[in-house]
């Protein structure tokens, strides 16, 4: 085989993207640490399954159009960082090959090191020995084989025999995967991918246990939203939820070339909450306006609007809260301005009204286990509707993929990367609404440094860390992400972790105790911390989040 179209890369992708479904739960299983929250292999396959969903829908012979609709799929389902990483490596890979109708396999190799390129350079501190070697130690190896073979399938084979030689190096670039005995989850998420492509191009077909259905399903299953009701209906500065799509068309664009950066700007005019994705063939829109006729009328230069919807989202807020939130007093309330939002992720019904309380807009349901992808960050700003966001990903696997939400939504945006929910308490009450975003983020992001997070969980399987023997199902407490005690008591792990984080500085103990834990056992930790740490102030809240009994914060 000497090349490949659209259609073939079509099909490479779709049996990628069902290998790594299949063996998601393995990659999950390779997590440093042997917590219940390992979501490596979930996060990758959810966003492959987003870029394979896109082509499938959208494949061509074009391949540099098939490589648009993956690139397209993989940034908007991009969950965690292994998720935002592998949309990056394939976002170049198709940037490198856009105006190509097919690939020999020197093509290929060189669009997958352009990939590896933009990958780098989206990450702020590249480590080595992560899915980026790996991705990177492939290329380079198929770009040499390209050099003495024209075959695609000898390329493609090179690929993934340096693929798995260099996730099997990981544990010699990164100590901790040495010391827990496993290679790298996104690396190896990474190789199941190119092992899709491979067996696609030598005509093995799909894997005997297939099931297509329940991938989809995985893919679009919907994260709940819980919205602090802040603003009055007349508040709504634009009332139309406008969603369409442009198809472009030549005779057009020949007097009205189209620029998608251009397009986004000049569309800003019209209303907020502007997302504009676009490829060879149409353009993405949505756009909260009050005018969704004079959007239309002008999108219509480009071309023909297929798939229009518009909402009333006065309507829409009436029907949600009710006629009675408008009026205080007998009285209509009178119009607020709320040009911010602080848009936030936590996992727990406690946690996600303690966030509220103390000024979060909207909380997204996620973190731990579930990661939101890029799209539900997105969707969760433009349902907030205010001039300026703030995100506050509180858990570190979500901080990309809040990064690429803030690139791309219509409105200024920054992100506060707090890793931590005890992090995102105390950077909310660090919030001025009176400040520029820049600002609340720099202030936003000091106040959470101050702030130690400690944490209780059960071990998932035996291993050796940080010189401490954990056994599965026994409880570990961790201390800002090392695990520093381990007990087959829940309680006692838990008053040996608060001996080892309360120290005489500390001036206020957080508790947020999970579901598992009742009042009671949560009150003898609290008793525990007044009868042994006299100088603090213990503070004790019902969180309800899963698979952390207790999360602590120490100030």
């Amino acid at each position: 085989m000497k090349s490949i179209d659209g259609l073939k890369f079509a099909e490479m992708i779709k049996l990628g993207a069902h290998q790594l479904y299949l063996n998601a739960d393995y990659v999950d299983s390779l997590n440093v640490f042997p917590v219940p929250d390992g979501d490596t292999g979930t996060n990758m396959n959810l966003s492959m399954t987003s870029g394979a969903n896109e082509v499938e829908a959208n494949a061509v012979e074009h391949i540099g159009e098939t490589a648009g609709a993956l690139s397209k799929g993989l940034l908007m389902g991009a969950r965690g960082n292994s998720g935002v990483i592998l949309s990056q490596l394939f976002r170049g890979f198709g940037k490198a090959i856009e105006k190509e109708a097919f690939l020999d396999g020197k093509k290929f190799a060189e669009a997958l090191q352009y990939g590896v390129e933009t990958a780098y350079k989206a990450v702020m501190k590249p480590v080595e020995g992560t899915i980026l070697t790996v991705a990177k130690d492939a290329a380079n190896a198929g770009v040499e084989v390209s050099k003495t073979t024209d075959d695609f399938i000898e390329v493609m084979e090179a690929v993934v025999r340096e693929s798995k030689a260099s996730l099997e190096r990981t544990p010699d670039l990164l100590a901790v995967l040495k010391e827990v005995g496993v290679v790298d989850s996104g690396g190896q998420g990474l190789v199941y991918v190119y092992e899709g492509f491979l067996a696609s191009l030598k005509g093995e077909g799909l894997p005997e246990r297939t099931d297509d259905q329940a991938m989809k399903e995985m893919i679009n299953e919907q994260h709940h939203l819980s919205l602090q009701g802040f603003m009055n209906t007349e508040d709504i500065v634009y009332g139309y939820c406008t969603e369409f799509m442009v198809k472009f068309e030549d005779k057009k664009l020949a007097n009205n070339p189209y620029d998608e950066s251009d397009y986004r700007q000049e569309l800003s005019r019209f209303g907020d909450s502007l997302l504009v994705i676009s490829d060879d063939d149409v353009a993405k829109v949505h756009i909260h306006s009050e005018e969704p006729g004079d959007v239309l009328s002008f999108s219509q230069k480009y071309g023909s609007l297929i798939d229009i919807k518009i909402e009333n989202m006065r309507e829409q807020h009436i029907n949600l809260v009710g006629a009675d939130h408008n009026v205080h007093n007998g009285k209509q309330s009178e119009s607020i301005k709320h040009p911010y939002a602080i848009v936030t992720v936590a996992m727990g019904s406690g946690i996600a009204e303690l966030l509220k309380s103390v000024g979060a807009s909207a909380v997204i349901e996620g973190g731990q286990t579930m990661n939101p992808s890029t799209e539900d960050i997105v969707k969760a700003i433009e349902d907030v509707g205010a001039e300026r966001v703030l995100i506050l990903p509180n858990n570190k696997n979500i901080i990309m993929a809040a990064e690429q939400a803030a690139e791309i939504v219509g409105i200024e945006a920054a992100v506060v990367p707090t890793k931590t929910v005890p992090e995102g308490l105390s950077a909310i009450l660090a919030f001025n609404p009176e400040a520029e975003v820049s600002v609340n983020a720099t202030a936003m992001t000091e106040a959470a440094s101050y702030v130690k997070t400690a944490q209780v969980t059960h071990a998932v399987r035996d291993t050796t860390i940080d010189g401490l023997t954990i056994k599965n199902g026994e409880f570990m407490g961790i201390a800002e992400g090392k695990i520093v005690t381990t007990h087959a008591s829940i309680e006692e792990v838990t008053k040996s972790l608060l001996s080892k984080v309360i120290d005489d500085d500390a001036e206020i103990v957080t508790v947020l105790y999970g579901e598992e834990v009742s009042e009671e056992d949560a009150s003898v930790i609290e008793s525990y911390i007044e009868d042994n740490f006299d100088h603090v102030e213990a503070e004790l809240y019902h969180g309800n989040q899963p698979l952390y009994p207790y999360i602590i914060s120490v100030e």
